[in-house]
């Protein structure tokens, strides 16, 4: 008896959606049936909004009419409000929220700007805020909600501060939104992904790598696929009863 995820009929938007796990959770979700918005911030030159209207191109052709590109930079809750409002009049509103979007600017504490501070807590705690906020205004009851956390949030990774502060942050938000949410049936979890494969990690110098992998017992970094699917999970029937969870998708990370 094989069992599968459903999601025929449901809306769902992935926030920093046009490449690596975020493009990765479109892909998922979308090939398990889902709608699927792809956001992607309308700014730092034409990347983003080609590599997310290549997405949702791609997600329609397998599905006609399933799938676009929305622009808005999640660090400023206008746009996101204007997104949530689209959202609304193109399709009704949402079953599926995958708050996704980051960035990082590494530097020691002691070398850290205000700005460089500031930029990461805008984009991956406020980003997360401003999404469920307005977000709850369109999603419909019985929705679920998947915020994207980080193993740096307890780990506490070199030259992380503002990276692991804001992922912290994250995950002590999903706590309380699960109970904010309940009486309408609204799940809220998160995923903390280890270290995944990704254009991200690539540019970590191999010897680190290698000395990372050793405190893995996977022995492997993970795959954007693999965090892709504890996210699938997490909104599905499967886990109607996981709320206000953090799901670590680390390989067993022991560092």
């Amino acid at each position: 008896m094989s069992i599968a995820i459903d999601l025929v009929g449901r809306t769902a938007l992935v926030t920093g959606a046009s490449q690596g796990i975020g493009a990765e959770i479109a892909r998922t979700l979308h090939r398990a049936g889902a709608n699927v918005a792809v956001n992607y911030p309308d700014q730092g030159g034409d990347r983003p909004r080609a590599d997310a209207e290549a997405l949702a191109v791609e997600l329609n052709h397998d599905r006609p009419a399933s799938a676009c590109a929305l622009a808005a930079d999640v660090s400023r809750p206008e746009e996101v409000e204007r997104l949530m409002g689209r959202i609304r009049s193109d399709w009704g509103g949402l079953d599926l929220l995958i708050n996704n979007a980051g960035i990082l600017r590494d530097r020691t504490v002691a070398k850290m700007t205000i700005e460089e501070w500031k930029a990461v807590l805008d984009v991956n705690l406020s980003g997360v805020f401003h999404g469920c906020k307005y977000g709850l205004e369109v999603l419909r009851d019985g929705g679920a909600i998947v915020n994207v956390g980080s193993l740096s949030a307890e780990a506490g990774f070199y030259g992380q501060a503002n990276y692991a502060a804001a992922k912290a942050g994250v995950q002590a938000l999903t706590r309380v939104l699960c109970r904010e949410c309940a009486r309408r049936n609204i799940r809220v979890n998160a995923v903390a992904p280890g270290l995944i494969d990704t254009a991200m990690a690539a540019s970590i110098p191999e010897n680190v790598r290698a000395e990372m992998r050793r405190a893995i017992p996977c022995q492997r970094f993970g795959l954007a696929a693999e965090v892709a699917a504890a996210v699938l999970f997490l909104c599905s029937p499967l886990a109607s009863y996981v709320n206000g969870h953090t799901l670590r998708v680390d390989g067993g990370w022991r560092g």
